[in-house]
């Protein structure tokens, strides 16, 4: 049972991190100034989570010719997912947009359940997928928490209200994981469609929600600095693996 309580440790620590992170930056002077980096350094941590641990691990299974087609479902899933909740905000009067934020919760809860049963398949496959797993949905969590949060507020929550309905939506995340760790076993090749989708999931949030963000700097210093921490991302991930496969 060692591998579960990694499992509901890492979960928590991600649940927390993203509500502390809420707190940390509640503020717009402390949110402006860190979230340039955070946002960079959250794309390459995808990036290198997805091509240089999840995508090697899912290949050694042997299920090669799927591979693509289960990445290519879990870019497709996220799509439909973010483009239904962005179609149904477009197409809201503002005295509706209260109706939106439960839907906004909606999504971030089946979300957050995914991110569960990732982190799950991950540390059944190995301690170290599962730790660079962790340290990858923590890094594109905290942007992601804020950005909902600030939909709440918007929608008319209050901060406190908000803050109470986005560590609910956290909560699923363990949903998401138990049902990985006990029923994940019970259908063949799960975990092999599990981690690559798992890969078009990263891919996905970091070319279309985060890397479209750090485009939207112009100034040529703050994009070379924007650029160092994405490489940045890749690298600590890399050797994040390292360390942790020679455990």
């Amino acid at each position: 049972m060692a591998v579960l309580l990694n499992i509901l440790i890492a979960v928590f620590i991600v649940s927390l991190v993203s509500v502390l992170g809420i707190l940390i930056f509640i503020r717009k002077k402390i949110l402006n100034k860190f979230l340039f980096y955070i946002v960079s350094f959250a794309a390459g941590s995808l990036l290198g989570a997805a091509f240089l641990d999840l995508l090697p691990e899912a290949l050694e299974s042997g299920y090669n010719e799927s591979i693509p087609i289960y990445i290519l479902i879990g870019i497709l899933s996220f799509f439909i997912l973010e483009k239904f909740l962005h179609w149904h905000h477009h197409h809201t009067h503002e005295k509706e947009t209260h109706a939106f934020t439960y839907l906004n919760i909606i999504g971030d809860g089946v979300h957050n359940f995914l991110d569960g049963a990732i982190i799950a398949v991950s540390f059944i496959n190995s301690t170290a997928l599962g730790i660079v797993t962790t340290i990858a949905i923590i890094a594109h969590e905290i942007p992601q928490e804020i950005s909902d949060f600030a939909v709440l507020i918007y929608g008319g929550f209050s901060k406190t209200k908000a803050l109470v309905y986005n560590f609910l939506t956290a909560l699923t995340a363990f949903i998401g994981a138990l049902v990985a760790f006990f029923y994940s076993g019970l259908i063949e090749n799960s975990e092999t469609f599990l981690l690559t989708v798992a890969v078009g999931f990263f891919i996905y949030i970091a070319s279309t929600d985060l890397i479209p963000e750090i485009h939207k700097e112009k100034d040529l210093k703050k994009s070379f600095v924007q650029f160092v921490f994405l490489v940045f991302g890749i690298f600590f991930i890399w050797v994040i693996g390292i360390i942790f496969g020679q455990v």
